[in-house]
This record gives C-alpha cells, structure tokens and sequence, in this order.
C-alpha cells in the first residue's frame, strides 16, 4: 500500500478513465486531484505541488505537451504521459519535452501503478545524487550537478532532466566506452521497460544543443554496437558554437514531430 502522502494530479477529459484512475489509484493508497483540461492541469500543478503528474496528451484548452513544457521548465516532478496515441512520433515528442516515461490506453492499473513506482524511486535518486556541488568542465563545455545548470562557451543551455542526466553520465566518464545498457540502467532505471530508441532520441536532441556540427559531433561519439562516449580529444579542438543558431538556447522551444519519426536503433545513431 503507497502511503497517503503521495499525491498524484491526474490532467485527463476522460470522464470513464477519471473514475477508474481515482478509484484504482484511491485504493492504493494515492491522493489523487483530477484536472479536466491543460489550463486546469497548470493551475492545480501550482497550487497543490504533487509528488507525481498523470498526462494525457489530447486535452482541451492546453495540449499536453504544453503542460509537460510548463511544468518541466519549473519542477523535476515525475510525469507519466497517459495517451491512447500509440504512434512512435507521439511517444517520443512527449518523452524529449520532458516526459519521465508512458503508457497507452487501454492499460492494466498494475502496469500503470508499477511505473508510477519505478519513476519516483528513479526521481528520488535523482535528487540525492544533486546534492553535491561538483562541476564538471570539459573544454567549453560546463556542467553544474548542485544548480541543474550546463553552460557552453558560458552561454546557458536548456536541458530537461533526462538530458542533463545524460550529459552528466557521460561527461563524468569522459573518455570512456559507456555501454547502451549502463546508460539506461542509470538514467532510466534498472526497471525502465520502454523502447531503447528513447536513448537515441536523447542523445540526437543533446547533440543538437552542445555540438558545433550536430551532424558531425565531436564530443558525443557513437562506438558502433557498444554505446557513446564523451570524446576529450575531439572535444577540446571544438570551435565555439555558433550563439546565433535559431533554437539552440530556448527553453521550450518546438518539437518538430517529424524529423523524429524515423530515428532509428542505436546502429544508425
């Protein structure tokens, strides 16, 4: 039984899947506060600071993307996307806006019950390991584990939470191999059942904003079958990054669902 000081804000229109998620939750022992639109969600998100949010992706007045932008620009909260969309576009667009993890209508409450565990044991050790104050500076390129902070060439970078664990994992093992699995046991969790490419879609996204060349990266180097590794060689003959590239800096910027429809496995990445 979850304790009764867990609190669980549910953003849902479903009027069949609110009575099911706050009598099933309810009985696990949840407090369970329910949202019937985006706009909603935002407002009780700020006023009644839940341990865990529940998001539905097609909602009314705010998408759901828009929430989960909102709320990951101001909190580490766990947030599991509750969406009967089961395309691969859907999925990921909501996990790189900041989404902790997914599951998709119709859904067993166990599964869901069992994922809402797994991401807030992940979140909780999380936040123990941000309590040191350590930075790591690689070249031009900044990571601040106590503040959430990355900067390169001293210009802050937006990263939501799985990024910059990504980014911290790999750059506190600068030049070494990190296997594909060490990667997802750590960022995601020994218990994460979701689809691999998630890690690809990270690591693509993160080029994106601390490669010079993200078609060409010099810092985050794909080892073919093995995993990634922070390259300290390439990384220091890095030229500064171009400040002007439209997007690179801002925080809740777009996702173009489209270019990420065919990301494929870690071979190709």
């Amino acid at each position: 039984m979850t304790s009764p000081s867990v609190s669980v804000l549910v953003v849902e229109d479903e009027e069949s899947f609110i009575q099911a998620l706050s009598v099933g939750l309810g009985r696990e022992g949840f407090d369970v506060t329910v949202a019937r639109n985006g706009a909603e969600g935002i407002e009780l998100f700020e006023s009644t600071s839940p341990d865990i949010v529940l998001l539905d992706l097609w909602l009314p007045k705010r998408s759901g993307l828009d929430v989960c932008r909102h709320i990951r620009e101001r909190s580490r909260v766990p947030i599991i996307m509750v969406t009967a969309k089961s395309s691969e576009t859907d999925t990921v667009v909501g996990l790189e806006v900041g989404a902790d993890d997914y599951v998709t209508k119709p859904f067993r409450l166990s599964e869901l019950i069992a994922r809402m565990r797994a991401v807030m044991r992940r979140s909780g050790a999380a936040s123990e390991g941000s309590t040191s104050d350590e930075k790591i500076v690689i070249d031009n390129l900044e990571l601040d584990r106590s503040r959430h902070e990355v900067y390169l060439d001293g210009r802050k970078v937006s990263l939501p939470l799985k990024e910059f664990e990504l980014l911290e994992k790999l750059m506190a093992s600068a030049g070494r191999v990190v296997t594909r699995d060490a990667i997802i046991d750590e960022v995601w969790g020994r218990d994460y059942v979701g689809d691999t490419k998630t890690l690809d879609v990270h690591v693509k996204r993160l080029r994106a904003k601390v490669e010079a060349d993200p078609s060409k990266p010099a810092k985050i180097l794909t080892v073919r079958g093995v995993g990634y590794k922070f390259d300290l060689d390439q990384a220091a003959k890095t030229p500064p990054r171009d400040q002007t590239a439209a997007g690179d800096f801002t925080p809740g910027a777009e996702v173009n669902p489209s270019k990420h429809a065919g990301v494929e496995r870690s071979a190709q990445a």
